[in-house]
């Protein structure tokens, strides 16, 4: 049976829920598109995937395939185990929110992030405390021997993914990033969809 994918709208967000062992899928439709990720253990929302706690398990600043990610309490949550995207999916930036865009000088309401999490897992009846840390897909934040960051642009190819295997009960959740104005997205400021499927 094909496996169904599902659309992450342009500039906004969608959760789903997963079982162990399950595969997700997701992949960059146009190649041009970051896909903020987050994963909260399906039995107590308040545990979820920790990108601190994930980067003192694999000591990398990005995982490779093979590597898992683990929630605030060091438990396997996710692992990465096939990526046809080429960057290193970014680990250290904050998902984006209102706050973000009022310092890049918006007046007045920008989709974000953090609210498209927050409305993705109302549409499942799920509410959590706070906003996690995310996992940024096709996000190329490049850094130098002294640890100074940059806005990259994208380098993945339109059709490239990220597989990971769910090592528990989970719901996941994925933004389209709505970033236009930083060139995360592409220099042209244009947002795009993205897909996952539940394999």
């Amino acid at each position: 049976m094909k496996t169904q994918l599902v659309t992450i709208p342009a500039r906004r967000g969608k959760a789903a829920r997963v079982h162990a062992g399950q595969r997700i899928r997701v992949v960059n439709t146009h190649g041009t598109q970051v896909v903020d990720a987050w994963a909260f253990n399906a039995r107590d929302v308040t545990e979820w995937m920790s990108m601190e706690a994930s980067r003192a398990r694999f000591m990398k600043l990005a995982a490779a395939v093979g590597d898992a990610f683990v929630t605030n309490q060091r438990r396997a949550i996710l692992t990465l185990v096939e990526d046809t995207s080429g960057c290193a999916h970014d680990t250290l930036m904050a998902p984006c929110d209102r706050w973000r865009y009022g310092l890049l000088g918006v007046d007045g309401y920008h989709d974000n992030c953090r609210d498209n999490l927050h409305a993705a897992l109302s549409e499942l009846d799920v509410l959590v405390p706070a906003t996690p840390p995310s996992l940024n897909l096709f996000m190329n934040i490049p850094w130098t021997a002294d640890g100074r960051l940059a806005w990259g642009e994208p380098v993945s190819a339109p059709g490239s993914y990220a597989l990971f295997r769910a090592e528990m009960d989970l719901i996941v959740a994925f933004s389209a990033c709505p970033q236009d104005i930083l060139p995360i997205n592409g220099r042209t400021g244009q947002t795009t969809e993205a897909h996952f499927a539940i394999e």
